[in-house]
């Protein structure tokens, strides 16, 4: 793609993973995307963010596989230093984040605790009683296993990845 030298824009932000892990993103660039084909072909200017990671979700930059085959294969950290420049900077890393408050683990049914939701704790005893109330009639709604997700088409919740079956994996 004959990037060159790529400036980053500044992000003041990290990114929070589900186990609480936390990313700091070096920052965003601007790369063309084109999709489509002949006459529905379109080319855009997206911003992607850019992290350094590991990741099962890489974006592959020059997709054409012209010349630059070793290249547009290996894992970014092995394709150089980050540009530093103005847009660089050290940071502090921030605290853990820490829930607002204190969750209480409720039976949906009762005497079953595999089958738990959580309410929050600061709420009044009415309150409580209401939403637990209101949950255990209406456990018929919750779906426990895929099975009891009937009347959903497998194909609408099944997850396929865009990949070309003719292409080989790459080690």
């Amino acid at each position: 793609m004959q990037l060159g030298d790529v400036s980053l824009e500044k992000v003041n932000t990290s990114l929070y993973g589900f186990a609480g892990e936390v990313v700091h993103p070096r920052g965003i660039v601007s790369l063309p995307l084109t999709m489509g084909r002949g006459t529905a072909r379109k080319t855009c200017l997206l911003k992607f963010l850019v992290v350094d990671m590991p990741s099962a979700y890489n974006v592959i930059l020059g997709q054409k596989r012209n010349g630059d085959d070793a290249l547009n294969r290996a894992p970014p950290s092995k394709k150089g230093k980050a540009p530093e420049g103005e847009n660089s900077e050290e940071t502090e890393t921030p605290a853990k984040v820490q829930p607002a408050e204190e969750l209480l683990n409720i039976e949906i049914i009762p005497g079953n605790p595999d089958k738990t939701t959580r309410i929050g704790s600061h709420l009044g005893e009415e309150a409580k009683k209401e939403i637990t109330l209101c949950v255990q009639r209406n456990t018929d709604i919750f779906a426990w296993t895929p099975q009891d997700l009937e009347g959903i088409d497998r194909q609408v919740i099944t997850h396929h990845l865009n990949i070309d079956p003719n292409c080989k994996p790459v080690k």
